[in-house]
């Protein structure tokens, strides 16, 4: 059976991938929130206490809410699923699934070096996720057309800046799991600056 009548059997629009991967990123970001735990001390300090775990899960929120705005627009394009764009995304969605255990994990542990580097290399693995899905999709985009091909630079180029900056954050974290922290930080500020360069070539 080819790829293109098994994405036919299934009766698989993008439409259809696209509100199945909307529902399962809404139950990640969930379960993270579920994750934060309030303090039982009506003070200040229990309150800033737990900077650690807030942090933890605005760097998790953010990178979340990336992969989601970044698969919106990139499913924009697809007319058509087949077999390896399906799988593809479910790639991706099992690995960012696994973002609030890691995201929990370096929280619980007060971000510590080995805990921020396994952080970071999660985060590398899903940023792979995402470029398997990139190269999926513009399997089957015209690109002779001008701002595809803009769109397509712009996505590879943003993800092979991410999987680097992770992977030095993932060394870096051992001598100095808080710079490592930052380098998450300057990832997720990146991601935004290929899509404001795209929507300006709109």
């Amino acid at each position: 059976m080819t790829a293109k009548k098994q994405a036919h059997d299934a009766d698989i629009s993008p439409t259809r991938l696209e509100a199945f991967s909307d529902g399962v990123i809404a139950i990640i970001i969930t379960i993270m929130v579920l994750e934060l735990k309030v303090p039982h001390e009506e003070t200040l300090e229990a309150l800033l206490g737990n900077w650690h775990i807030f942090v933890s899960y605005l760097l998790s929120f953010i990178l979340v809410a990336e992969y989601w705005l970044n698969h919106h627009m990139l499913f924009h394009m697809v007319k058509r699923v087949d077999n390896r764009l399906l799988w593809s995304n479910l790639v991706l969605l099992f690995c960012t699934s696994l973002i609030p255990f890691f995201t929990g994990y370096m929280a619980e542990n007060k971000i510590s070096g080995f805990t921020v580097s396994a952080y970071s290399l999660w985060s590398f693995v899903c940023a792979v996720s995402f470029l398997y899905l990139v190269t999926s999709v513009f399997r089957h985009v015209d690109m002779k057309d001008e701002e595809k091909r803009c769109l397509r630079r712009a996505a590879v180029f943003k993800v092979i800046v991410a999987m680097g900056l992770y992977l030095t954050a993932a060394f870096v974290a051992i001598a100095n799991p808080y710079v490592a922290l930052l380098l998450n930080f300057v990832v997720a500020v990146l991601y935004f600056l290929p899509n404001t360069w795209i929507e300006k070539k709109r």
